[in-house]
């Protein structure tokens, strides 16, 4: 009998399969309507990652959230040893572990240690974390318990956001200087950022505050711990905290980018700034209202293209661009004005990918520095291993009295600020803020970097969505075949015009997007690929 099978048959009487449907590990783990019925799903997760431990010999994490979804939902996912998503060769597994019925768990999981030529005796090692989500305690304890039937050891961080959680993992196997603490982290992110903050010439501290609309969620108590350590050097001032609302409920970033509104009842200023952060704190947008009282959402878009630009300056000023390749990534999502403007103003290389932030990431380590957003907001700079051992070894010797030192200096402190391992809100939201300041830039000198292209994205209800399918990143229909001829078509009828259609990957539906050179041309253009998707998908 397999070591881990006397455990086995104690814990899974406590969490018995109780739904018969097929459920795939995707881009977000496993994510779904919460009842009952997910405790088995997070147990089985929990040995699936001590599994994964004993693989790779190293801490994996587990994360309970579901980020940007309403309160009812909830959902589990793998951290690999570096900060990275699940490897998909071990998503079959999580698939095979998940829908297998309890008679035959233990021998799918013996079957995971044979294909992996797992050595059993190692004892696993998996850090937990969860978002505030009222069924998040009852599902972290059914992974501590799946972990534990494998003979794991178990660091349980309890309330963290998903960007943390991945720090911690990261942290502790790269065996970084900093330490896989909540302190490291916020040590890590507060130091960095007044070390930046004595470099610029315009302010030692950012008085005037950043309001930060926490979705209700783990974002907002962050937040305020992030505070403690910021100190005077910058402020912080969170609404939607959760002490009234709900999560995600008519707050935080999703509704803010989808709505493009600022959230129900937060009133807005002329001249100050605002962000939101989603249910999780990955994903962050700013917005500000201007002085004739219009709301002006400043995006994925706007933030990659204010990252990328600054460092463009700095790499230029320190005279460390020939030895660093700069570039950014987007998704088809992207505006098309971000596109033009990054790659003829700026001359950076712009890459396009799939849709989904692991995709971004891998297209990011091609550049010595690289920077993905997705439209929505989550994203981050990463530096490759021998752009931040040149970049640190340069500062080292850099002369703080000549502006291509402090060029130098300025940027290892803001390589030292990003959370280099995934999109991480309350990192980006202290980046964006330390350029702000150095720059001497208001919200709408930002916002004036580029305009963005009018655009609608919508989506439409069909029988079967895998009757859609795209090449390109996306961009490009297959099948339904004619259905990209069709929309072409349409494109070419309005001015600057530019759509796509794509299956949703959990729902019967097709999102479509359409941008054009004005709002009636792109609205359209929407209303005319909606009816082709109706009309060639049903």
């Amino acid at each position: 009998m397999p070591s881990f099978e006397p455990m086995l048959e104690v814990t899974l009487k406590n969490y018995p399969k109780k739904n018969a449907a097929h459920v795939s590990y995707g881009t977000a783990g496993f994510r779904m309507k919460w009842d009952d019925s997910l405790d088995y799903i997070v147990y089985r997760v929990g040995i699936l990652a001590a599994l994964r431990s004993q693989d790779k010999t190293a801490v994996i994490g587990v994360m309970i959230t579901a980020s940007h979804n309403p309160i009812s939902d909830n959902g589990v996912k793998i951290v690999d040893p570096y900060g990275e998503m699940l490897e998909a060769h071990w998503e079959k597994f999580a698939n095979k572990i998940i829908n297998c019925s309890d008679e035959e768990l233990a021998g799918v999981i013996q079957s995971i240690i044979n294909e992996s030529n797992i050595n059993s005796s190692q004892t696993p090692q998996v850090y937990v974390g969860m978002d505030t989500r009222p069924s998040s305690k009852r599902l972290s304890a059914a992974c501590l318990a799946g972990v534990e039937t494998m003979g794991g050891k178990v660091a349980d961080f309890g309330f963290v956001t998903t960007p943390q959680l991945h720090y911690m993992v990261w942290s502790y196997n790269s065996k970084s200087t900093h330490q896989p603490t909540m302190e490291g982290y916020y040590r890590k992110i507060s130091d960095s950022f007044k070390r930046f903050l004595k470099l610029c010439k315009h302010t030692q501290s950012i008085s005037a505050p950043v309001t930060i609309d926490g979705a209700n969620g783990i974002g907002a108590l962050k937040a305020g711990e992030l505070q403690t350590y910021l100190g005077d050097s910058l402020s912080l001032k969170v609404v939607f905290d959760g002490t009234a609302g709900v999560l995600n409920d008519q707050c935080g970033a999703d509704y803010v980018k989808s709505k493009q509104t600022s959230p129900v009842g937060l009133d807005t200023l002329a001249g100050e700034r605002y962000a939101s952060v989603d249910g999780d704190a990955d994903r962050v947008v700013y917005y500000y209202k201007s002085k004739d009282d219009v709301f002006h959402l400043l995006d994925g878009d706007k933030l990659a293209i204010l990252m990328t630009s600054y460092l463009k300056r700095l790499l230029n000023t320190s005279k460390m661009s020939d030895a660093l390749a700069l570039g950014l990534v987007q998704t088809a999502y992207a505006n098309g004005a971000s596109t033009d403007y990054i790659t003829q103003q700026l001359d950076v290389p712009v890459a396009c990918t799939k849709t989904g932030v692991k995709h971004l990431h891998h297209a990011a380590l091609d550049y010595d520095i690289g920077v993905y957003f997705e439209a929505n907001g989550h994203g981050t700079i990463v530096f490759s291993k021998s752009a931040n051992n040149l970049i640190a070894e340069a500062a080292s010797r850099a002369d703080a009295s000549t502006e291509e030192g402090v060029a130098v200096l300025k940027l290892h402190a803001l390589s030292e600020i990003i959370n280099q391992v995934v999109g991480d809100a309350l990192s980006d939201i202290v980046v964006i803020e330390a350029i702000l300041a150095d720059e001497n830039m208001s919200m709408e000198d930002w916002d004036k970097q580029y305009t963005d292209l009018p655009n609608v994205l919508t989506t439409v209800k069909v029988e079967d969505r895998s009757v859609i399918q795209t090449t390109n990143a996306e961009r490009t229909v297959t099948n339904p075949e004619g259905l990209q001829a069709a929309i072409d078509n349409l494109v070419a009828q309005v001015s600057r015009g530019r759509s796509f259609v794509r299956p949703s990957g959990t729902e019967n539906i097709v999102r479509v997007y359409a941008e054009a050179g004005t709002k009636d041309e792109a609205n359209k253009l929407a209303t005319g690929v909606v009816s082709l998707v109706k009309e060639m998908c049903n």
